[in-house]
């Protein structure tokens, strides 16, 4: 993203190093200077420090040992994967967290009913990435709607961007032709491709968790979380959630929830001030990259839109590309982009500057488009073995990351099927 950035800058100051470097610097702190992005890349790392303290709390291990010891939810395969799939629905705030909890809640089952080890990360995965972007009350949603602000204030579009958001998800085929491809695979046990031949390779005959504390560590800061989304959505948007800031809602939803698990934690003796402050940091510092590759894909999304390869790629559309189909051929490059950045977030941020300025010019439907970005980022972002949804998702499981992605990949590719037959659909019949 950072030579794609650099080149950019270079074409458009004509190769003057000079110029190059100070167009560099001033996009950069142009960008630093942006409230939405800083509350984006904040959120992001901030989100790390959350996902290391639940962890070190002991909360998911009590979890773990309340569903198996407690109660008895859980009686066969098919109910085993499909508590990890509800949690997957249920937990929306992130996709990381997502992944993560799944993966811890279904592994001991796994180890119970012998399923193997690539289900359960296919299940985690699918699920992660497809709800956050459905139900955008998350970073997801911040982040698209800062996306799409910048451009209906870049053309004067009179377009409210919160609705354009709501019906591009309406538009997003992907997010749910993988969580129906997944029931369908949970519910009916559904083998394809590589997932007929792998197999369950024990660890150990009793999953045992070094660090079991009361379920409650885990689960309120997770509630709070999707409470606090509403309620600063609420004051943000002046007592109108639809109307509010999304950006600002998710930062101080992740801050406020930091301060609440610092008093709960500390005061409830799970651990000290020191562990506390060494946990969040460490945990921080583990997302950090994945906020610089943000800051990354939003220089890149400003240099095309310099470039101008929206208008580009529309004038080239206008006489090769018929109108119906620029959503079905949006939907593939984002897919190939994402799959090979491995990330959904750098494609949205590099594809919806040229996607918005293609519809505009050709008069396609807007939100077809946009929903056909977000579709092919996911995909994309899904199959990718360098992808962090994947990475978690195979850690969380521990299964290995290639057999993760071989394994999944004939699910991934059937629901991007369904998805490009609804995109070319409904090109063809939405004005």
């Amino acid at each position: 993203m950072l030579g794609g950035i650099l080149f950019g800058i270079l074409l458009l100051n004509d190769f003057n190093l000079f110029a190059s470097f100070e167009a560099l610097y001033t996009l950069f702190i142009s960008l630093l200077s942006k409230a939405w992005i800083l509350k984006t890349l904040g959120f992001a790392i901030l989100v790390g420090s959350i996902m290391a303290l639940i962890q070190k709390s002991g909360g998911i291990g009590g979890f773990v040992d309340f569903m198996l010891h407690k109660i008895k939810l859980v009686r066969s395969q098919r109910s085993a994967l499909m508590l990890s799939y509800a949690i997957g629905i249920f937990i929306f705030i992130e996709s990381s967290i997502t992944s993560l909890i799944a993966g811890a809640v279904g592994k001991p089952f796994c180890d119970k009913y012998k399923i193997p080890y690539a289900k359960l990360a296919f299940v985690c995965d699918s699920t992660s990435a497809p709800v956050s972007s459905l139900i955008v009350l998350n970073g997801w949603g911040a982040l698209l709607l800062g996306l799409i602000s910048t451009q209906i204030i870049s053309y004067s579009l009179d377009i409210d961007a919160v609705s354009l958001l709501i019906d591009s998800v309406l538009h997003n085929f992907y997010a749910m032709s993988a969580l129906v491809v997944t029931f369908i695979f949970v519910w009916f046990d559904i083998e394809i491709g590589l997932m007929k031949k792998v197999k369950y390779k024990a660890v150990s005959d009793e999953v045992v968790y070094k660090n079991v504390q009361s379920m409650y560590y885990m689960l309120i800061p997770i509630v709070l979380m999707v409470l606090f989304v509403f309620v600063f959505l609420y004051i943000s948007g002046d007592g109108n959630i639809l109307k509010g800031s999304g950006s600002t809602s998710i930062f101080y939803t992740v801050l406020t929830t930091l301060i609440f698990m610092f008093f709960y934690y500390t005061k409830t003796k799970n651990m000290s001030t020191s562990v506390w402050f060494k946990t969040a940091l460490r945990g921080a510092k583990h997302l950090f990259p994945i906020a610089m590759i943000l800051l990354f894909a939003f220089g890149i999304g400003e240099v095309t839109t310099k470039l101008k390869v929206g208008e580009f790629l529309a004038s080239l559309a206008n006489s090769n590309l018929d109108i119906h189909l620029v959503a079905p051929m949006i939907f593939l490059l984002a897919s190939v982009i994402s799959f090979s950045t491995g990330t959904s977030w750098g494609t949205f941020s590099i594809m919806i500057p040229i996607a918005m300025p293609m519809a505009i010019n050709m008069d396609a439907d807007l939100a077809l488009c946009v929903g056909a970005v977000i579709s092919g980022g996911i995909f994309g972002d899904h199959c990718s073995p360098i992808s962090d949804t994947t990475i978690i998702s195979s850690m969380a499981s521990e299964c290995d990351v290639v057999e993760h992605v071989n394994t999944q990949l004939p699910y991934a590719l059937l629901s991007a099927f369904i998805s490009f037959l609804l995109f070319f659909v409904f090109g063809f019949n939405i004005s």
